[in-house]
């Protein structure tokens, strides 16, 4: 088998996003957070981050790897709160209040954006409440979130820990969730080499995440796995470079993308569908809602959509 390692993906939140994270791992949110945050830097953004002490000390030494230095990382270009401390402001009596989240959280929004810069936002306050038990809580935070964006603008980066949502009682909360976001991800990215036994691996890989939340019985799995085979497929061949498998979740769609690091545009070939060579792509278009290829700098990432269930 080629050497697998499961990677955060590549996210960016542009204006009005939501995004939501899963994790299992605490250094998978630590480097898709700290990602989000040194882009913000970088562009001259602002970012407010309402999180845990731990998390806000993993952040920082995201940040301080890529290189800020401590000045940068506690200028006015990051506002950073705790995240127990502002829930309990508009949960006085353990619920929500929502004129008081408009108070509180509008009140740290609000003067961020008198600057003319973008906003960055990340929170785990739903997190938080998810963690507790308090489920249509978080769901109605969410809400609240989405209702402050179409006020003020920014982007949104939301987390949940893995294992508290792997309860089943809570699947319909749980589809929720991810329909109040524009994108979701779930830890679902992994690096390949350019190998014979690849396109299985990939296979195994995307199975093994649609097989879970939020995803569980909602995709077509042998669809799926066809989509990547040949995405894969393509990759080791032609590409001959080592390959990138992702999987999002767009709301109503699952993209599965495989990135390569070669910049040539794969050809769809005519003739005979059922050849042994060259019907990749047609597989690809036949099964899926929508295929498409974005060029890269270094490379290219195919992609395709599945409708979800």
């Amino acid at each position: 088998m080629p050497h697998m390692n499961i990677e955060t993906p590549d996210i960016v939140a542009g204006r009005r996003e939501h995004v939501v994270q899963f994790y299992d791992r605490e250094s998978d949110l630590a480097r898709a957070v700290g990602g989000y945050l040194t882009r913000a830097i970088r562009a001259g953004d602002v970012s407010i981050v309402i999180a845990t002490p731990a998390h806000r000390a993993a952040f920082r030494d995201e940040l301080a790897a890529a290189g800020f230095a401590s000045a940068a990382v506690d200028s006015d270009a990051i506002v950073w709160i705790d995240a127990a401390t502002t829930l309990a402001r508009f949960m006085p009596d353990g619920r929500i209040d929502p004129d008081a989240f408009r108070t509180v959280v509008g009140g740290v929004v609000r003067p961020a954006g008198r600057s003319g810069r973008d906003i960055r936002a990340y929170g785990e306050m739903v997190g938080l409440l998810w963690d507790a038990g308090d489920v249509l809580g978080a769901i109605e935070l969410e809400k609240l979130w989405n209702e402050l964006a179409r006020e003020l603008e920014f982007s949104l980066w939301c987390a949940y820990r893995g294992h508290s949502l792997a309860v089943h009682e809570h699947a319909d909360e749980l589809h929720d969730v991810c329909c109040l976001h524009t994108c979701v991800i779930d830890a679902a990215t992994t690096r390949l080499a350019a190998g014979a036994d690849s396109p299985l691996a990939a296979r195994r890989f995307v199975s093994s995440v649609l097989s879970r939340r939020p995803y569980e019985g909602r995709v077509e799995l042998g669809d799926a796995r066809v989509v990547v085979s040949e995405l894969a497929t393509n990759a080791v061949i032609h590409a001959a470079t080592p390959f990138v498998v992702s999987v999002r979740c767009t709301g109503s769609a699952v993209r599965i993308s495989v990135r390569d690091w070669n910049p040539t545009r794969p050809t769809v070939r005519s003739g005979d569908f059922a050849s042994l060579s060259g019907r990749g792509l047609h597989l690809v278009a036949a099964i899926a809602e929508a295929w498409g290829v974005e060029d890269n700098p270094d490379g290219k990432t195919i992609w395709a959509e599945l409708p979800l269930g």
